[in-house]
């Protein structure tokens, strides 16, 4: 099996390059017709969570990138799938739980997100 993830033991120095991204969310319509705001990604991963029933290969409780949508606010900003969200706005996203960490990203129209990213050790 390939890891696409970091092999990172917590509490322990990550070799990698902390990725600064600004995500300006889309006004848009949720199923219901209400108006909402989109970011375009969705996370996986949680303190609370799993991470050896990930199907995308984590091998932490980090805060991960799952899924980014075509032609959304996340592809423009540059969010990758895969991409461990270590903050959000300046808050910690090493040690959050799956719900905290979706509710902190749904009550802001802006994310100041800062990543690591997988192989990326040095611009």
């Amino acid at each position: 099996m390939t890891t696409r993830a970091f092999s990172h033991e917590p509490g322990t120095a990550m070799e990698c390059l902390s990725i600064p991204i600004t995500l300006e969310k889309e006004a848009g319509l949720d199923e219901h017709g209400r108006q909402v705001l989109k970011c375009g990604f969705k996370i996986g991963g949680g303190i609370d969570q799993d991470f050896m029933k990930s199907p995308q290969g984590y091998t932490d409780n980090g805060i991960y990138c799952t899924e980014v949508h075509d032609g959304s606010a996340a592809a423009r900003a540059g969010l990758r799938v895969h991409d461990k969200i270590l903050q959000c706005n300046g808050y910690d996203f090493t040690m959050v739980t799956h719900k905290k960490a979706v509710d902190y990203i749904k009550k802001h129209p802006v994310l100041n997100l800062l990543v690591a990213r997988k192989g990326v050790t040095h611009s």
